[in-house]
């Protein structure tokens, strides 16, 4: 059994759709696929992904991103309850939201969002970042993260002899490399939050696989491995794999 990563599918263009599709149908019918979101905002794009993808491999496990949660018109009032539609769907079609365990390997999915602990949007990120847009929630940001990591609550005193968490957004900061261009640490305030990286630590898993930033990278922090692979938009080759990683094998 082998295990494999993705995130940021971004299936509305066309050409990242057809890669997703074109995945053989017999060489993964042992392994496990981790999507740490961002698929499409279309329910019925996200439908049409997973009834692919569980007839591809033996288990998908997600957590839904930021483009999963936005709002089409005349589809529900906010974006926690396209939160709950999006789960449903998810356990309609065999796609497991909840936590995977084996006797050897346990992989955790971990809920969250951004609450502006890493800095404060500048005026140009608050006009231009489309979640505020797309986006409505019933509560404000913090509260809303905090839902969502209260979901974790339960699932971060797992032991087994290899944990792999994953999610779609940054537990630190300090996973955007100091050289990147201005422009993307300006985006810093809507990648994550601390309060998602303390779950982390107190988990402690061998491997944490997080999305949303594009940045293909592996690091090791603090006795975690950390990695990105973010297929991302048709236009980032430069920075993104555009293939499948494999994260583990037993």
């Amino acid at each position: 059994m082998k295990v494999w990563a993705t995130s940021d599918m971004h299936i509305d263009y066309e050409e990242n759709l057809k890669w997703f599709l074109q995945l053989s149908d017999m060489d993964y019918q042992n392994d496990i696929l981790i999507i740490a979101g961002d698929i499409s905002d279309k329910i019925s794009a996200i439908e049409k992904v997973f009834k692919k993808l569980v007839s591809k491999f033996h288990l998908v496990l997600f957590v839904p991103g930021n483009h999963d949660l936005w709002l089409e018109e005349g589809e529900v009032s906010n974006s926690m309850e396209k939160f709950n539609m999006v789960l449903e769907l998810a356990h309609d079609k065999g796609v497991q939201t909840t936590p995977y365990h084996n006797e050897k390997l346990s992989i955790i999915p971990m809920f969250s969002w951004y609450d502006f602990s890493f800095g404060i949007p500048n005026p140009t990120i608050r006009r231009a970042w489309q979640d505020f847009k797309r986006c409505k929630w019933p509560t404000n940001l913090e509260e809303t993260t905090n839902h969502f990591l209260k979901l974790n609550e339960k699932h971060i005193s797992n032991q087994n002899d290899t944990i792999i968490s994953f999610s779609h957004f940054l537990p630190s900061p300090t996973l955007i490399p100091l050289n990147v261009p201005k422009i993307v640490r300006s985006l810093l305030p809507v990648l994550g939050s601390f309060k998602l990286g303390e779950q982390v630590t107190k988990l402690k898993p061998n491997l944490h696989i997080y999305g949303h930033s594009h940045l293909n990278r592996s690091m090791y922090k603090d006795g975690i491995s950390y990695i990105n692979n973010a297929y991302g938009y048709p236009q980032e080759s430069h920075i993104s794999r555009k293939k499948l990683l494999m994260v583990y094998e037993n």
